[in-house]
């Protein structure tokens, strides 16, 4: 089988992909451990035809497919049923012909009843059976593809709010990766789910750690939850150094092996402002009953405080394989490959409250939080361009909340009363966000 991965460096994850048996790695890395000399290495940056200079498309789509393979989820899942997500193509991300060689060496039981690519381009060499086919038709056919039972969203940014309106179109379940969906069209997304009577699972870690905690009911009461940060990369740089930081040192985060925009989001943390105005439409939520602490070990990933006053929270190893493998595999719980927490070693576990000077961005998302309207979908817009500004040396870190501000700051105009609405918003705002980088 094709097992991917972001993180292989990372001890334990070449351990687990010896143990699978893998042969086929996708990585953000320039090359592979020493202990897997028979593996193919797929870096889809060093492509030349990559055309998203800030999008890997790693962390969890490729995590994905570790959790999908697992030894004891294996016999669970339906891959015939699951062309939405096991091909990691459609709604995983639109890196064109990254997944070439990965599809070609799909092995021969089980594979994919289908495999589509959003962007165009020629045909892969696939095994026999697998049907091919690319462009918007076949995104939006994988999207809702007849028979499948959930479909993992975890496209990068706006685009994902298309992809779950077609799933939930279909009347498919929803494996929620991509928070972009819930910021930029929650009611929109929440309203559809309801009237098609879809389940929305949380993949993002902090919100699979609320929805465990709730005892996997998102409607059950509770009077405060608590989001747990890590602070990102720069959390310790001194804040009249921010203006000299590079993007290398914004992706250098701690604890997380992600993707490149997300990675820079953790340290803006506007990623952690998109959770709670995830969490509010997730959890029917108000601003008010939303904490966030800065958590530096990444161990406890989120709480819930009840009325009585008891808090229960959810600890584990910083690993995306356990919220994905939950999503797809829940009320089962399987061994996923990831060690527990050494509490020992670890010692102690420490929270902060969040400095405001150091993450102008957090404010700016808990003020669209509290406006609504179409301002999450201006902020996740100007944000989406000022970081790849970033990540391309076009503006200095601090520049990002600057874009974001102003762009929130323009009269706009647009509803929010469709995704057509949404979308010509989305496109309003990266045009006034983008004409700011060259004014």
């Amino acid at each position: 089988f094709i097992t991917v991965d972001c993180g292989i460096s990372n001890r334990r994850e070449v351990e687990y992909v010896k143990e699978q048996g893998a042969y086929v790695i996708v990585t953000d890395h320039h090359e592979l451990p020493e202990e897997l000399p028979d593996c193919i290495c797929i870096n889809p940056k060093l492509r030349d035809d990559y055309p998203y200079d800030n999008l890997c498309g790693a962390g969890v789509a490729f995590k994905l497919a570790c959790a999908l393979l697992g030894k004891e989820a294996y016999g669970l899942l339906d891959f015939a049923a699951l062309a939405t997500v096991a091909d990691s193509v459609p709604l995983l991300g639109e890196n064109r012909d990254i997944v070439h060689e990965g599809l070609k060496r799909i092995s021969k039981d089980p594979r994919p009843a289908f495999a589509a690519l959003r962007a165009d381009g020629g045909v892969p060499d696939l095994p026999q059976g697998v049907r091919f086919a690319r462009g918007e038709e076949a995104f939006a056919e994988a999207c809702a593809y007849a028979g499948a039972d959930v479909a993992v969203i975890a496209v990068t940014g706006f685009a994902g709010l298309k992809a779950a309106f077609l799933a939930i179109g279909a009347g498919m379940d929803i494996a929620l990766a991509n928070k972009e969906s819930l910021v930029a069209g929650g009611d929109l997304v929440m309203a559809a789910a309801r009237e098609k009577g879809v389940n929305i699972f949380p993949v993002d870690s902090e919100h699979s750690a609320i929805w465990q905690c709730l005892h996997f009911d998102r409607a059950a009461p509770f009077s405060k939850l608590i989001l747990t940060a890590s602070g990102g990369a720069l959390r310790d740089v001194p804040l009249e150094r921010l203006p000299f930081v590079t993007a290398q040192d914004a992706l250098a985060h701690p604890n997380w092996d992600m993707g490149e925009k997300i990675t820079v989001d953790c340290a803006t943390m506007l990623n952690k402002g998109f959770e709670v105005i995830e969490a509010m439409h997730l959890y029917g939520a108000r601003l008010s009953q939303i904490e966030v602490l800065v958590h530096r070990e990444s161990i406890v990933h989120s709480m819930v405080e009840f009325t009585d006053g008891a808090v229960l929270a959810q600890l584990g190893s910083p690993s995306m394989q356990l919220p994905i493998q939950l999503a797809l595999t829940w009320p089962e719980r399987l061994d996923c490959g990831v060690p527990p927490v050494d509490f020992a070693r670890l010692g102690a576990l420490h929270f902060e409250t969040v400095d405001a000077r150091r993450y102008p961005c957090f404010s700016l998302a808990l003020a669209c939080a509290q406006k609504g309207g179409g301002l999450p979908c201006v902020l996740n817009a100007a944000g989406e361009v000022a970081v790849s500004a970033f990540l391309r040396g076009q503006i200095k870190y601090p520049q990002i909340a600057d874009i974001i501000e102003r762009t929130l700051g323009a009269s706009l105009g647009g509803g929010t009363e469709s995704y057509a609405a949404l979308e010509a918003l989305d496109a309003a705002a990266r045009a006034y966000a983008s004409a700011l980088l060259v004014s």
